[in-house]
Formats: structure tokens, sequence, C-alpha cells
């Protein structure tokens, strides 16, 4: 059986190691999630061993090596969804298309499992005995995504009850109803202890401990065709089984470094600043490159 670590055994997170570029433009450069590039195994087991070594160093070097109290890593925006496409096919035995399951119905399927449903014993054995894998996101291009898809569309709890609590905070007419901007997103966000922010935007570090938690797999975002691959493999899927390339609101563009770069460029320097910081501490925690 599959089971997740407060969602995915095949563990979501963000990324850590963005190449080493000068500029947001640079930084924020991705390809599509769905794309796939050939390299040999050989090189992508170096690229694991590189990845796991700088972990590593940035984890002791910050003295983030503690107990683990609590769990939590399902990451949204990181393709979630789609894993757990993939992972309800292979639970279920179905020979189907990823397609076909419905987005609604492949968060609340009882097939796949929550590791917080079973005791801290059970959590370490499958922890143990488990492939785990983490997958990284630059989280100023996760901010943005989380904005487009739970702000912008009409989504019952966020354009709602979310939205209501954001208006409340930065309008003078409490009853307008016109879309939360993303300037009153970032300041929202940017006014609440990072403890208390919704899963699909907290510091992607506090719902994860890849401090502590020895990662089988690390994948980026950038290249998740490629990991997906070696994913795959690992686990024993057949080989016609890909990682999907779906996206919820299919006509929209995915949100890339230039989608990203138009939304940051609404922000004022104070805003940018403090957003920048939040991204900074998700940096050092993770690995993740800081735009200059």
């Amino acid at each position: 059986m599959f089971y997740i670590i407060e969602d995915l055994v095949l563990h979501r997170t963000p990324y850590w190691d963005l190449p080493s570029e000068n500029t947001l433009r640079s930084s924020l450069r991705t390809s599509p999630s769905g794309n796939s590039f050939h390299v040999p195994t050989e090189d992508w087991l170096a690229i694991q061993n590189d990845r796991k070594n700088t972990l590593a160093s940035v984890c002791q070097k910050n003295n983030l090596l503690k107990p683990r109290s609590k769990l939590d890593s399902l990451v949204p925006k990181v393709g979630c969804s789609n894993w757990k496409r993939t992972i309800f096919i292979l639970q279920a035995g179905l020979e189907m298309e990823a397609s076909e399951i419905e987005h609604d119905h492949i968060h609340q399927t009882s097939l796949i499992k929550r590791m917080a449903a079973y005791p801290p014993p059970i959590q370490e054995e499958f922890l143990s005995n488990y492939t785990k894998v983490m997958f990284t996101r630059h989280p100023l291009e996760r901010l943005v995504s989380a904005y487009r898809d739970k702000l912008l569309h009409s989504e019952p709890y966020y354009s709602t009850t979310v939205a209501n609590e954001i208006r409340a905070m930065f309008r003078k007419n409490k009853n307008s109803s016109e879309k939360v901007s993303f300037q009153e997103f970032v300041s929202f966000i940017i006014a609440k202890p990072m403890n208390a922010l919704d899963i699909h935007w907290k510091p992607m570090f506090l719902l994860c401990d890849p401090c502590n938690i020895h990662y089988d797999i690390l994948g980026k975002y950038e290249t998740l065709g490629l990991d997906s691959e070696h994913v795959l493999k690992a686990i024993g899927a057949p080989e016609s089984l890909q990682y999907p390339s779906l996206k919820r609101y299919g006509s929209e563009k995915r949100t890339n470094g230039d989608i990203t770069l138009e939304y940051l460029r609404q922000l004022n320097s104070e805003q940018i600043e403090k957003i920048k910081k939040l991204a900074a501490v998700q940096n050092t925690k993770e690995l993740c490159n800081v735009p200059e």
C-alpha cells in the first residue's frame, strides 16, 4: 500500500537548489513540469548525491538537526494533485488515464491515507521502509501559483472565507466583492505569523522536515518530468505509467518565471522586501536561492 506523510509518501515539497543566478528572472526560469529530457542514470544519481550533500550541509550549518514533533508534508502547488492521481492508479490497480480522475475526488479518496492517521511507531516503520521523495519549487513562484488558483477562481472556501478576511483587513468598504488583489494577498501573508498561514502559502520548511528525514530522492519542480521517471522506476511502477501533466484550470498558462515576475512588479518596495525576507527563511531552510 501507499501512505502519505500528511499527504504523500512520495513526499512533496519545494526546491532548494535553484541555479545560482543573479537576477529574479533567471532564478525563476522554469520549464514545463510535464516535459522530460534524457539524462543517463549515472548522471542523474550524481545530481541526487549533490542535492543530498547540499541539503545536509545547510541543515548542519543552520542547526536544524532537531527531533521532529509533528510532520506535515503536504505541499500544495508542487504537482501534488498529479502525484496523488499517480498513486491512486497504482493503489487501485486500475488501467485508466489520470485525466479520468476528478480533482476533488483525488483529494478525498480513502485509498490514499495520511501518515498522521497512524500512531508514531507505525509512522517510523513507514519512514524506515518506504521510498521517500521530496520535491521543491521556488517559494515566490509557488506563492503566485497559490494566489492564481485559490483567489482568482470561485472556490467556496478561498473565494469567500479567506477573501472576506483579506478584504476586512485592507479595505474601507467591507462589503466590497471585488476580487482580492495580489498586493492585498501579499499584505495579508506578511501580516500573519508563519505558523498561522494556510497550507497553500505556508513556508515549505514548516510543512516538512528535510533535515531530519532522509529522503531517498530529492526532486525539483523544474525537472519534474525527469525526476518523476526515476521515482516511478524506484517504486517498481509499470513502465506504461507516466507522471501526468494535468492542470486544474487547463485554459490558463502554468505559473512560471515570467508570470511570477508580472505579479511581483505589482508590489511596492516595502512588500517586496518583506516577501523576500519570507522567501529567505525558506531558502535558508530549504536551500532555495533568493532573487537579488
